[in-house]
């Protein structure tokens, strides 16, 4: 899943990166609204936080040209002014939530989670296939009944995997949609983190959940008629 980080305080924007990075995110950053519009109609997000108060183009300017322009990605606003005025301006644009400066991350997390949750990929919160379920709202994925352990990086491929079973996606569109733009990857590692997968997923298990398509990428689901790589 990929996020857009609109702030113009370089310090928080590093934090807020680094935070939601740690938790397996792609993150992208920008630092006042015209960069802000320029990203969002370039690249595909799954949530945006954006500042209110920013140089060039303010967050509610940003997301007046945002939705204008049709581009509905979820909005999480992050505001120092929390008058009843401010709130119910930025929620007439099109915002879908507010945090309040200054804030825990604890609750920034939360409120990310929340409206991950709701955006339109998809409203399930558990996804199954065969035995295995991964239960979105906790970040959690189990075979047979038992957790299995990932760090942020192998949870993300999987749970990206899990949207798309029974589609082949490629090392390249795994590699887009989990790592950032700053990220300095190659299709190599996409391969390095499917093995890790592989180990914990499949093979202590005797149904084959991960499938190679040799030359294309990998596929999720649960019919052992693929070529192994």
């Amino acid at each position: 899943m990929r996020i857009l980080v609109c702030e113009d305080e370089e310090n928080l924007n590093r934090l807020i990166s680094k935070k939601l990075k740690l938790e397996g995110y792609a993150v992208d950053s920008c630092f006042n609204g015209e960069e802000g519009l320029y990203y969002v109609e370039q690249t595909i997000y799954d949530l945006v936080i954006l500042d209110v108060m920013m140089p060039i183009m303010d967050g509610h300017q940003l997301l007046d040209a945002m939705r204008k322009a049709g581009i509905e990605y979820p909005v999480l606003f992050l505001t120092a002014k929390d008058s009843n005025e401010d709130i119910v301006e930025g929620l007439d644009l099109g915002a879908n939530d507010y945090v309040i400066k200054p804030f825990t991350f604890d609750v920034l997390l939360a409120r990310v989670r929340m409206l991950l949750r709701t955006r339109p990929r998809g409203s399930a919160t558990i996804l199954s296939i065969y035995d295995m379920k991964i239960d979105i709202s906790k970040r959690e994925v189990r075979r047979n009944n038992e957790i299995i352990v990932l760090s942020a990086k192998e949870y993300a491929i999987v749970e990206y995997l899990a949207y798309n079973k029974d589609v082949v996606v490629t090392k390249e569109q795994i590699e887009e949609n989990i790592w950032d733009y700053d990220s300095e990857i190659g299709t190599g590692l996409v391969k390095v983190y499917i093995s890790y997968l592989r180990k914990k997923l499949d093979d202590p298990y005797e149904r084959k959940l991960i499938h190679t398509v040799r030359g294309i990428g990998y596929v999720l689901r649960s019919e052992n008629n693929e070529s192994k790589d």
